[in-house]
């Protein structure tokens, strides 16, 4: 067994079962290893990008690490955006970064740079492994702490190829930090002292049973529930609690908070505005609003939030919180031509039951998530977390291949798709069941919304230049179609819902351009 085989099959026996990649020259021994360990699933990824998206997506939805083998500084730096949403939803994902020869670093080669510091801005865990013999044990360290986010380990060329002789072990799982009892108690009485007041969840706390408990919750003490503007996973829809979503909009977000006594955090950091406004405070919580934490944020603490809310519940002696199933009144498919509300409503019209909707459609799809209240049950995915745009269509190669029976539909703005456009190649190789839904609007709308710009005429030729994304217009159907994903283009909401129904009902990729 070499250095390389060591470290896949200490992966292998701890769960692990597939690899985003993107090697190079330096992870050649990696490449040959994964066919002497065929429990790893290779995926290839044209880009580091698709690569650390994909690891975020599949995470997410399966539940364990994701594992990634990426070439040198160079490749890591190619994936930090989405490694950056990835810290900040918390997913546990491990990263094998290959790295120069050992005896060949100090030769300052083209391609040598200090991957440490570049792993340690987005990772809870950075290691350069200093034998081949130990490598084993690197990587079992390395994804116990993956547990809390990201770990990533770095390879020299020789110790991947060395021959080791090692025992491979599965590393031990990592326990999440409790809840104490007299913080339960303290957060308890913070919600029936102060009237009214909210719990605010993200993380884990809008899981299944997660959401069970902030029910019970709110039926002992008529608090509000909320959830962060963009949440690494909600689920939603059937016999679930319906929970606010948090406006993004932060004279918005202002209001939704301004009325509460008390505010307890569960898996959610305090929320700020994700820019700043002269004259406005960061924080959208006012100061004379109490602040209590009853869980920290899945990037700050690897903590059972689950477990902390079904305590309080416990605590405020709720059994449980019967909750009506939905009552299925959807809105209907609309007529005309496509508008942001048409395209929103006719997708909360059409999703499937058990659907994975992975929502990106920035400006475009403000509608979708109120519209889709009543859906059958779903799991709704915001991508950019972390604010990085472009994480889409990776996110939903990841999700499709954890969640291979449910059909993934991917809400994607057409500027920010074209970021990791390369999603598209690895979706139609792997024949994902994941249907893109390009909202082509032509322009960068949200910049258009912060500079208060409401037609052409209101901005001059040079802002004009950076708002907008035509001059050519991008042919997402001839795109699609070069990547080997059946495309179509659609401008009116009846033909938006057939595409939809008809993209959805046969097996592997699609892509429909609604044309806004």
């Amino acid at each position: 067994m070499n250095g390389a085989e060591s470290v896949l099959s200490t992966a292998s026996a701890a769960g692990l079962t597939i690899c985003f990649a993107n090697p190079g020259t330096t992870e050649l021994p990696f490449v040959s290893a994964l066919d002497q360990i065929p429990e790893i699933r290779p995926v290839l990824c044209l880009a580091e990008a698709v690569c650390a998206g994909a690891a975020d997506g599949y995470a997410r939805l399966a539940g364990k690490p994701a594992l990634t083998l990426l070439h040198l500084g160079p490749g890591l730096a190619n994936g930090l955006a989405y490694f950056h949403n990835a810290r900040r939803a918390g997913t546990p994902i491990v990263n094998i970064i290959g790295d120069h020869a050992s005896w060949h670093l100090a030769a300052d080669a083209p391609l040598t740079s200090d991957i440490e510091a570049l792993a340690k801005s987005v990772s809870t865990w950075v290691r350069s492994a200093t034998s081949a013999q130990g490598l084993g044990s690197d990587i079992a360290e390395a994804i116990y702490h993956a547990a809390g986010g990201i770990a990533c380990l770095i390879v020299p060329a020789d110790y991947q190829a060395a021959t080791v002789h090692v025992e491979v072990t599965s590393p031990p799982p990592r326990v999440p930090q409790a809840a104490s009892d007299p913080d339960i108690e303290k957060v308890a009485k913070a919600l029936l002292m102060n009237e009214p007041n909210a719990l605010f969840l993200g993380g884990a706390a809008l899981s299944a049973a997660g959401l069970t408990a902030a029910g019970r919750i709110r039926a002992a003490t008529g608090c509000t529930l909320l959830h962060e503007t963009f949440a690494a996973r909600v689920e939603r829809g059937g016999n679930l609690p319906n929970v606010t979503r948090l406006p993004y909009l932060p004279a918005q977000a202002r209001e939704t908070l301004s009325s509460f006594a008390a505010v307890v955090l569960a898996g959610a950091r305090e929320p700020v505005s994700f820019f700043g406004y002269e004259g406005q405070p960061s924080s959208f919580i006012p100061t004379t609003t109490a602040v209590r934490v009853l869980a920290p944020a899945p990037q700050d603490s690897f903590f059972d939030v689950v477990g902390a809310l079904e305590s309080l519940a416990d605590f405020l002696g709720r059994e449980d919180a019967r909750v009506a199933p939905t009552s299925g009144n959807l809105p209907k498919v609309p007529t005309g031509r496509l508008t942001p509300q048409r395209m929103a409503a006719t997708i909360a019209a059409v999703q499937p039951a058990n659907a994975v909707i992975v929502d990106e459609s920035i400006t475009s799809g403000f509608d979708y998530y109120s519209l889709s209240l009543n859906a059958p049950r779903h799991t709704y995915l915001a991508p950019h977390v972390g604010g990085a745009i472009g994480h889409g269509l990776p996110l939903a190669t990841g999700a499709a291949l954890a969640a291979a029976e449910r059909p993934v539909i991917v809400l994607e703005g057409d500027g920010s798709g074209m970021y990791t456009l390369q999603s598209l190649w690895t979706h139609a190789r792997e024949q994902l069941n994941v249907t893109t839904v390009i909202c082509a609007n032509r322009q960068y709308r949200i910049l258009q919304l912060e500079l208060g710009c409401e037609v052409p005429a209101d901005v001059g030729s040079a802002t004009d230049t950076l708002l907008n994304i035509d001059r050519p217009t991008l042919d997402w159907v001839s795109i699609a179609r070069g990547f080997g994903v059946p495309a179509r283009s659609v401008q009116t909401a009846q033909e938006l819902a057939a595409e939809l129904k008809r993209a959805i009902a046969e097996p592997g990729p699609h892509l429909i351009e609604a044309v806004l």
